[in-house]
């Protein structure tokens, strides 16, 4: 029991690992980045990044605050709703073409979605729609 005990102790004295220096924490970032960037529309989660760059939820949390001034939630949101965005502005004005396109990129709440939309953008998907497309005659 008194060695469980003092196991225990040393497991809660210990030091928490250290932190990566800044470029270290701008490598992790990198790494994410990339990640998230080179999976089209497919939603991509925190824990994938967490995997993909080894480190903690915690930890890729401090990286993005340090290195960009966000979090990876916000950062992987705003992708998505780029992406949104990006094809809005290609695509033939149609009926729930919108609500395709936000679906494809993993946003199935339609209202939060276009109130997140207007939030960024400044506008709403379907004005983004109908601005952005040009019929080619």
């Amino acid at each position: 029991m008194v060695g469980h005990l003092v196991n225990l102790l040393q497991t809660a004295l210990r030091a928490p690992p250290p932190t990566p220096s800044f470029p270290g924490r701008c490598r992790v970032v990198e790494e994410a980045v990339a990640f998230a960037l080179s999976q089209g529309a497919e939603p991509v989660t925190v824990s994938e990044l967490c995997a993909r760059t080894r480190v903690s939820r915690r930890m890729l949390n401090y990286c993005f605050q340090d290195v960009l001034n966000t979090n990876p939630v916000h950062y992987l949101k705003a992708i998505r709703l780029n992406g949104v965005r990006r094809e809005l502005r290609q695509v033939d004005p149609a009926p729930g073409v919108i609500r395709d396109i936000a679906g494809r990129w993993g946003f199935w709440h339609f209202s939060r979605f276009a109130s997140e939309y207007r939030l960024l953008f400044g506008e709403l998907p379907s004005d983004t729609l109908c601005k952005g497309y040009v019929s080619p005659t």
